[in-house]
């Protein structure tokens, strides 16, 4: 359950989450969010650049699907700062990931010296795949726009 109470012996933060829990889920979104409006702003200014590195990661019409990625990471960031289809942008950015992953970080198939550095980018996507389950779990809290338009 959310916001459940933690066993005894752990239960000393448990007061400051009950407190803070909107600021906290504030903060976890516009981590998240920041982090795809950031690179998809990346790609915009540098697009080329971007359909250069689908090219080299061999997917198919990669002047076509740079633009749709490039969408996708702007989009997911503002929803996710706003708050705005939180759960619906939490579970695309699930999904988003599993497929970037899946094209761009499959360490195994790097050689040894870049292995390492891919695969702490496939962990790193997991990592972020997990907070977003956890937005999607929570919901965008009282600082978003989904509350704000819940209210009126």
């Amino acid at each position: 359950m959310i916001n459940e109470a933690s066993p005894r012996m752990f239960a000393a933060t448990d007061g400051l989450v009950t407190r803070s829990s909107d600021a906290i889920l504030l903060i976890a979104r516009l981590l998240i969010g920041w982090l795809f409006l950031t690179n998809g702003w990346a790609k915009i200014v540098n697009m080329q650049g971007f359909v250069s590195y689908l090219t080299n990661l061999r997917v198919p019409n990669p002047s076509f699907w740079a633009w749709p990625a490039m969408a996708a990471e702007v989009l997911l960031g503002i929803t996710l700062i706003l708050g705005i289809a939180t759960r619906y942008a939490s579970l695309f950015t699930v999904v988003y990931l599993i497929i970037a992953t899946a094209l761009a970080h499959r360490y195994w198939e790097y050689p040894a010296a870049q292995m390492l550095n891919q695969y702490n980018h496939f962990c790193k996507n997991l990592a972020i795949m997990g907070g977003a389950l956890a937005v999607y779990l929570t919901g965008a809290g009282r600082f978003s726009l989904d509350n704000w338009m819940r209210n009126r």
